[in-house]
């Protein structure tokens, strides 16, 4: 194994390479393949991004058709056949039936760009500076989306200040708080030095944040919140869109409609970048031009994109992530949880976060981590100091590599523990 070059000439800012130490040479399904030979199951899924699995072959064919037959690869926002039939099948397919009306907008090939997109255009249909956002936010780093986002880290690399943004603390970490009375106090007190905002963000699930998941009540108090107070509801959708949380879209437990919602990673369809940013009809006061990027008409995504859709739709992966999801929560709730009264359990469909936090030992989560890849599994961390093992494996995944890559959770917390 040659990492030299990496280290030689690629920046210090490289992050998930120095958790998983191998060069990767394939990846299929929920498998990665290093160049030493060795198999690894993918807990981690490109951080959601390859939601139908790595190399879906049904969607690489038709990417194959398309390269075949010297399809447009790059547009910007011209008309082609694949924005066409993407935006047709994501209309017709998956906003319809869901009794949603939005206008869609390709804002280029990030969540971030999505979200900066987000941000713009409620400031603009407003004319307010101020958004309201919670702690434990991940938006995106550029610096629009980044002053959305809590993390002490990310937020230092920025360089200048992060303005125009008042956090709120999230529903989990004052129980006693009723943060939409807060938030409506901050709003009536003349003396609350805070500016009315256009909009709130957020996400239903707080992935980075440690995979918290909102209630259905108080996701319905926020849209009220926002009816009332003429306030736009943007809901974050990047990570645990696309089936993610069980339902395509993760606040239709609730039985909400977000005035704004963006998307990102796996509706690329095949790990490929593609983002939108949907909005209400009325909404869309922008003038020509005025938010452009140049690969925000990524053609071979759009083809994925509708692949992907077209398979979810297909394969009932909503209702199978829910399944899935469940075989998830009994294992570790059976098998893992009672290795140490500390640990707590917590997520939905198929994102879920073991927390480590209560267990005093630094980096212990870290550790799992690193003691997972030496035993075959690549899975990340989140929430605070990094204390939350996440799981997130392709919704594809067949139950017996779930299960494998469960146990080998389980091994590795052994493993760690023992140490202790």
């Amino acid at each position: 194994m040659d990492t030299k070059v990496f280290e030689e000439y690629e920046s210090e800012v490289r992050s998930y390479c120095r958790h998983f130490p191998t060069v990767f040479t394939k990846a299929k399904g929920a498998y990665f393949y290093d160049e030493d030979g060795n198999k690894y199951i993918d807990f981690f899924c490109g951080a959601g991004a390859v939601n139908y699995g790595h190399n879906n072959p049904e969607i690489k064919k038709k990417l194959i058709e398309y390269l075949e037959n010297d399809g447009v690869m790059h547009a910007l926002d011209m008309y082609t056949v694949p924005k066409r039939e993407f935006i047709e099948t994501f209309e017709e397919k998956v906003l319809k039936p869901r009794g949603l009306n939005y206008k869609i907008q390709f804002p280029g090939p990030t969540g971030t760009n999505a979200n900066e997109a987000a941000l713009k255009l409620a400031r603009k249909v407003k004319k307010r500076r101020n958004i309201l956002a919670f702690m434990g936010a991940f938006h995106g780093m550029t610096l629009g989306s980044l002053a959305l986002t809590t993390d002490k880290s990310s937020r230092g690399g920025a360089g200048v200040p992060l303005e125009n943004v008042t956090f709120i603390p999230a529903p989990y970490m004052f129980p006693e708080l009723d943060t939409i009375e807060y938030m409506q106090k901050l709003l009536d007190d003349d003396h609350s030095g805070i500016e009315k905002p256009a909009a709130v963000f957020l996400e239903t699930i707080q992935a980075e944040g440690g995979i918290r998941v909102f209630d259905v009540e108080w996701l319905q108090r926020v849209r009220k919140f926002c009816d009332d107070n003429d306030i736009l509801m943007v809901v974050d959708d990047v990570q645990v869109g696309c089936c993610r949380s069980g339902t395509f879209f993760s606040f239709e437990r609730a039985n909400i409609q977000p005035d704004i919602v963006t998307m990102s990673k796996s509706i690329g369809g095949y790990g490929l970048p593609l983002a939108i940013t949907l909005f209400k009809p009325e909404l869309d006061v922008w003038t020509p031009g005025e938010h452009n990027g140049t690969f925000r008409g990524n053609q071979l995504a759009f083809v994925a994109a509708k692949g992907g859709l077209e398979y979810m739709l297909a394969n009932n992966i909503e209702s199978e992530t829910r399944r899935k999801g469940e075989i998830v929560k009994e294992f570790i709730t059976n098998e893992i949880l009672p290795l140490d009264s500390r640990l707590e359990l917590r997520g939905m469909g198929l994102i879920w976060g073991i927390e480590f936090e209560n267990i005093p030992v630094v980096g212990l989560a870290d550790k799992v981590i690193e003691k997972c890849f030496e035993n075959g599994l690549i899975i990340e961390g989140a929430g605070r100091k990094n204390s939350v093992v996440k799981l997130m494996p392709p919704l594809v995944i067949d139950e017996e590599t779930l299960v494998e890559g469960m146990k080998i959770i389980k091994k590795s917390v052994i493993e760690e523990l023992g140490k202790l």
